[in-house]
């Protein structure tokens, strides 16, 4: 069966309560074996603020692992923790949590690694100026190519670019990164769903340009090359779509997934349409990384109201993804 590898998150957040949820949970048990990456004093902690069970065995190296387990990479004083708030010391326990569960896929330790949610603001704090998981796992794995895909049976979309703000967007909408997007949706998804996907394209500007009157002509000299270059490879493509019409139940049912051009253009339908059953996937890396679709959420963090369906979620696309 399948190790994966989770990380606890912030030590602060949602993470260890959702975390606890999953230990668990025996349904997962018969799927795969989640090894959480964390600090098993705080996770006892939470579990008697929460009143969550923590029978879980604590080891302390991945050889002993048998069953669901925590893996005690002790990061953190947790009495000193304190639930719902930024602190530079969660943001490094959370970093070394991500960086050992990659290091364990590098080795072949664990077959995939599942996140539990960061708080940027934190890791920041801890001097490690990332945007988010993303960017770690490509820089710590050297992926030459990859992206964001937001997955769920519901709506799924990839994302041609993710964390930079909008006036960044446009000079990085380029032919050869919009292909680069489709091929890697296409490929994952033959693999998950065992057929050739139908895929959806966004445009970037409203109505897709409407033939060059909005915009810079984006959609004429990027993104319809990149579209005529995929189906030259076989890929089924439709688009440049306009944005607003992209994700009406009628699309949904007919295509696979969306690409889209920025980050909000795809999580906001992803989150009102699959909040709770959504997974953050990073495709093209050489260990298979799935996450959370969630923040630390701190405004209920240690209270026993957080929801677990996402990890739920990400721990079984993660096993799906090394089946």
């Amino acid at each position: 069966m399948s190790l994966i590898a989770v990380t606890m998150g912030d030590p602060s957040g949602i993470g260890p309560e959702v975390c606890l949820h999953l230990l668990a949970n025996q349904d997962i048990a018969r799927e795969c074996t989640p090894v959480i990456f964390g600090d098993a004093a705080l996770l006892r902690r939470v579990a008697a603020e929460t009143g969550l069970p923590f029978g879980a065995p604590v080891v302390g190296d991945l050889q002993d692992v048998t069953a669901p387990s925590v893996l005690d990479l002790k990061q953190i004083d947790a009495a000193s923790v304190i639930p719902g708030r930024v602190d530079a010391r969660c943001g490094e326990a959370a970093y070394h949590y991500v960086i050992a569960a990659i290091d364990a896929g590098i080795a072949g330790q664990v077959a995939a690694v599942t996140t539990g949610p960061l708080n940027k603001e934190a890791l920041h704090a801890a001097g490690h100026h990332y945007p988010g998981h993303t960017e770690i796992f490509a820089e710590r794995l050297g992926a030459e190519h990859s992206c964001m895909m937001q997955y769920s049976e519901k709506i799924t979309c990839t994302f041609v670019t993710v964390h930079v703000g909008y006036h960044e967007v446009p000079a990085l909408i380029t032919t050869g990164r919009i292909l680069e997007v489709i091929e890697l949706t296409h490929a994952a998804l033959v693999r998950i769903r065992d057929r050739a996907p139908k895929l959806l394209v966004c445009g970037l500007n409203p109505h897709a340009g409407e033939h060059g009157l909005f915009g810079q002509q984006e959609e004429e000299r990027f993104i319809i090359p990149a579209i005529e270059q995929g189906r030259a490879k076989g890929i089924d493509l439709t688009g440049p779509a306009p944005p607003d019409t992209a994700f009406t139940p009628a699309a949904l049912k007919k295509y696979d997934a969306v690409v889209c051009m920025y980050h909000d253009q795809g999580h906001i339908p992803v989150k009102m349409i699959a909040f709770d059953s959504a997974v953050n996937t990073t495709l093209g890396l050489r260990v298979p990384r799935t996450s959370v679709d969630h923040g630390t959420a701190f405004d209920i963090a240690w209270k026993g109201e957080a929801n677990p369906g996402s990890m739920f979620a990400a721990v079984r696309l993660a096993a799906k993804l090394t089946s």
